[in-house]
């Protein structure tokens, strides 16, 4: 038993020891637990849903795809474009570039570069050029790609650029970050050839750092400015925000101020600012080339966009839902200094910043220590905490003259394809001239028969003048054929070509209501001088159709010559003293009351001028009553078997009635919801909102 003894007492002794050190174990547990509870209790919800990291299997080099929508490649300006695109190419193999352009020489320019670098015409552009920025985003978010880019055409990047996006990448969320851009007046270094590193005067490489130090030393950002880089990543349905974006004319400086403010408020996308981690700059040289004559309306159009699209403003950002992006030593970090919360990237917690301890790793103090750096300087969110910008409320409107319009749109033979519209058909204007961009038709002109409709078409980029002796209560769905209303906008019409005609151009004179399959102007400027070609009313499918009053006024071709002149100077004046409309006059006046001037089954000889009539094959230029095609089940293809240029969506009543029919027969290509052209990459329309 004693020799037991001391082994029992040591036994005992162990086990209160033991008791003791499980009590100790489960109080830290207990207050471990409450630590961890509380301090995830202070990390904002935000955080705690959006900062996730992606699985170390889906880490990769990310795909890159860089838009930009440059000025014609030509002078010094084409010298920087070229500059910067070239910076581009050299940061990766997995970067390639689309350039938003239809000059000749961006195609050039692209052609040098092979795959990598290539042109987008598609998206919609002012009659100047000026491409639209929503249509911009609108294409690069169709982008296959992992991450699309916006930068500006003259804005070189260094190769952080490339890095902080293969970061970014990393992130297991939806993003959306920006970085603002420094000018420089001076950069001393040349690019090399290969485009991957920069040299010195002597010859010799340059470090990324050096290039850095020289920038800092020469620091002149300007964060709310146009120069503002925007990247997102790819995949998935997610928006960059709520509602629809405005038709801002790109490089005005306002569209990215709006993207950034809505991106914020709409919560959809992590919204990061990497100002700090992404080097770009552009050179500060104001060229005289940047002003081309006539684009004076543009520097004023984006701030009166809200006139037109009363659902338009320019809100308050919430920037406590912005982070920074930075890198301090060999940690990088996403710092939201509104809610004082550092996310290290790769760290599976956050640090709170209200709850700095005394007793800190080295790590966590140095990255405290930076982030009170971080927190000194200014970011992009000076560009949102001021108030919200102010729309000007004066009218607008192009300055240039109805002949510098015609001098600047005219094709090589003189011609001019106008278009007459009232407000009430905006949506059918659009679709007619989303048409004929198609078709590669520009010379096209719009007459505006309100105030209403110049100002849409001039925000719109349209080239537009306002009709000569236009009527005044216009209906907005009582305007139709046979009513009041009709015969005083008809009779604009004629006016206007008239005056076109005495200028010394030709005109295809085109109501918006005419869908175009083909470009007809080579046929029809075919018939030469004094002849009017017009497209015939006649419904019956057999028989002459220069029948009394068939000629159709909504399409016809007028030569500018002095015989078609005066025979559309009595149109006009039989016009004036008419109760009807000028149709009427047309037929009247051309081919003679009840057609005593009739040649044949399809044409007409005026007597005092020798103007020539000729009525159009209706199976190339049907009606809307001929062969009951808008009726057919698949109206496009019947229209292409019997090989038509144009289909007039006339014989019907009413605008409702028109524009149901249009649309839902699928001749449509303009976008209401989105305010764009249809092009390939944009899907189906949703017609929800048409009627």
């Amino acid at each position: 038993m004693e020799s037991r003894s001391p082994f029992s007492l040591s036994n005992l002794y162990n086990k209160k020891i033991l008791g003791s050190g499980l009590w100790v174990v489960w109080i830290c547990g207990f207050f471990l637990i409450g630590f961890s509870f509380y301090g995830t209790q202070m990390l904002p919800t935000f955080l705690k849903e959006r900062i996730k990291v992606k699985k170390f299997d889906d880490f990769s080099s990310p795909k890159i795809t860089i838009f930009a929508a440059p000025m014609p490649f030509v002078g010094s300006i084409g010298e920087r474009q070229s500059l910067a695109v070239r910076s581009w190419l050299g940061l990766s193999e997995n970067i390639n570039v689309v350039l938003f352009g239809q000059d000749p020489s961006v195609f050039s320019f692209a052609d040098s570069y092979g795959s990598r670098v290539s042109v987008e015409s598609g998206i919609d552009f002012t009659f100047l050029g000026t491409p639209f920025f929503h249509s911009m985003i609108a294409r690069s978010l169709a982008s296959t790609s992992d991450i699309s880019a916006l930068v500006d055409p003259e804005t070189i990047l260094l190769s952080n650029f490339y890095s902080t996006m293969e970061y970014a990448h990393k992130l297991d969320e939806n993003w959306l970050v920006v970085s603002s851009s420094q000018n420089v007046s001076n950069f001393p270094f040349l690019l090399h050839s290969d485009g991957k590193k920069w040299l010195a005067d002597n010859g010799k490489h340059v470090r990324i750092q050096k290039l850095q130090e020289f920038l800092a030393r020469n620091f002149s950002s300007k964060p709310c400015g146009d120069k503002m880089i925007i990247a997102w990543n790819n995949g998935g349905d997610v928006p960059l925000h709520k509602g629809v974006l405005p038709p801002f004319l790109y490089g005005k400086g306002l569209h990215n101020h709006w993207i950034v403010t809505e991106a914020l408020i709409s919560d959809f996308r992590l919204v990061i600012d990497a100002s700090l981690t992404i080097s770009s700059f552009y050179l500060d040289n104001i060229d005289p080339e940047n002003y081309v004559s006539g684009r004076k309306w543009e520097l004023t159009g984006n701030s009166l966009l809200g006139r037109l699209y009363g659902s338009f403003s320019f809100r308050e950002a919430n920037c406590s839902n912005l982070f920074r992006f930075c890198k301090c030593g060999r940690n990088y970090l996403f710092v939201n200094t509104h809610q004082n919360v550092a996310y290290p990237l790769g760290y599976k917690r956050s640090l709170n910043l209200r709850n700095k301890v005394i007793s800190l790793s080295s790590t966590r103090e140095e990255i405290l220590n930076c982030v009170d750096v971080v927190k000194s300087l200014e970011g992009i969110q000076v560009c949102f905490a001021k108030e919200p910008l102010k729309l000007l409320t004066s009218s607008i409107s192009l300055s240039l003259s109805l002949e510098n319009l015609l001098s600047i749109l005219s094709d090589n033979n003189k011609t001019i394809v106008l278009g007459v519209a009232g407000y009430s058909y905006k949506d059918m204007l659009m679709s007619w001239i989303c048409r004929l961009r198609h078709l590669q038709v520009s010379n096209f002109l719009v007459c505006a028969l309100d105030h209403e409709i110049y100002e849409f078409s001039v925000l719109q980029g349209l080239p537009v003048i306002d009709c000569a002796y236009r009527p005044t209560n216009i209906s907005f769905d009582n305007c139709h054929f046979g009513t009041d209303c009709f015969q005083r906008v008809t009779k604009v019409k004629s006016r206007m070509v008239l005056q076109i005609l005495k200028l010394g151009y030709s005109v295809v004179l085109s109501d918006v209501d005419v869908y175009w399959f083909k470009n007809p102007l080579p046929y029809l400027t075919s018939f030469g001088p004094s002849v009017l070609v017009a497209q015939s009313d006649e419904y019956n499918s057999t028989g002459p159709i220069n029948l009394p009053r068939r000629l159709n006024s909504g399409f016809y071709y007028a030569h500018s010559d002095n015989i078609t002149i005066a025979a559309l100077h009595k149109v006009v004046e039989h016009a004036a003293n008419s109760n009807l409309s000028e149709q009427p006059s047309f037929y009247d006046t051309l081919c003679g009351e009840g057609g005593s001037y009739r040649l044949g089954d399809n044409q007409c000889l005026e007597p005092e001028t020798k103007l020539l009539v000729h009525f159009l094959d209706r199976d190339l230029f049907p009606n809307g009553a001929y062969r009951g095609l808008w009726e057919e089940r698949d109206t496009k293809k019947a229209c292409l078997r019997i090989n038509c240029f144009i289909l007039h969506n006339n014989w019907i009543n009413g605008r409702k009635k028109k524009l149901e029919r249009q649309v839902l027969s699928g001749l449509w290509d303009y976008d209401i919801n989105t305010r764009m052209c249809l092009q390939s990459w944009q899907g189906n329309i949703n017609t929800r909102n048409y009627f």
